[in-house]
C-alpha cells in the first residue's frame, strides 16, 4: 500500500505532470483569450469532419470538403472570441452565483446572446466562403431558426451548470466541450443538401 502511494507521489511530481500543469495554469489565466478562441475552432473543424465522416459513411457525400472544415473551423474563431468577451460582460453586468442571479443569466444568454451569435456565425461563414448579402439573408432565415430551436433545448439545462457551477475562466471550456456535438449538427444544418440523390 505504502510502495503505490510513493509510486503515486512520484507520478504526481514528475516533470512532465508539473510541466503539464504550468501550461494549463497559463493557459486559463495568462492566455485566456488565446486558449478559448483555440479551443473554439479547434472544435467547430472538429464537428465538421465528424459531420462529413457520417456522410461519407452513410453515403450522403463521396469525399471529405477540406474547404467546408476550413470555413466552419474559421467561424470557431468569430464565435470564441465573441463568446470569450460575453462571459466576462455578463459576470461583470451580473455578478455572483445565486440561482436569482444564474436565471437573469440564462435568460439574457438565450433571448439577447444566442441571437446573436447565431448572426455573428451565419455573417463569418458568409465572409469565409465568400458569399454575398442574399446568401447570409437566406441562410439565417432558413438555417437560423434550425439552430435556434435546437439552442434553446440544449443550451439553457448546460447554461445552469455553466453559471451556477464554474468560474468565468472556464466557461468557454466547457462551454465548448458541450458545443461538440452541437457544432456536428450546426455543421449539417448549414451544408444539408435537401436535393434527392443526397437522401
Amino acid at each position: 500500500m505504502l510502495r503505490g502511494v510513493e509510486v503515486l507521489r512520484r507520478i504526481v511530481q514528475s516533470p512532465v505532470i508539473t510541466s503539464t500543469r504550468r501550461v494549463i495554469k497559463n493557459a486559463f489565466n495568462k492566455h485566456l483569450f488565446a486558449t478559448n478562441v483555440t479551443i473554439s475552432f479547434t472544435l467547430s473543424g472538429l464537428g465538421d469532419v465528424l459531420q462529413q465522416q457520417h456522410n461519407i459513411v452513410r453515403q450522403r457525400q463521396h469525399s471529405w470538403d477540406r474547404a467546408r472544415t476550413r470555413h466552419m473551423t474559421c467561424t470557431g474563431v468569430t464565435v470564441g472570441a465573441l463568446c470569450h468577451h460575453w462571459y466576462l460582460l455578463l459576470d461583470r453586468r451580473l455578478p455572483g452565483r445565486s440561482m436569482a442571479v444564474v436565471l437573469k443569466k440564462l435568460l439574457v444568454d438565450q433571448l439577447l446572446f444566442s441571437p446573436l451569435c447565431l448572426t455573428v456565425f451565419f455573417l463569418s461563414l458568409g465572409v469565409f466562403r465568400g458569399g454575398g448579402v442574399n446568401e447570409f439573408v437566406s441562410d439565417v432565415q432558413q438555417k437560423g431558426w434550425r439552430l435556434y430551436v435546437a439552442e434553446c433545448l440544449v443550451w439553457p439545462p448546460a447554461q445552469l451548470v455553466n453559471f451556477y457551477l464554474l468560474p468565468t475562466k472556464f466557461r468557454v471550456l466547457y462551454d465548448n466541450s458541450i458545443s461538440l456535438m452541437f457544432d456536428i449538427y450546426t455543421s449539417h444544418v448549414c451544408y444539408d443538401r435537401e436535393t434527392p440523390e443526397d437522401d
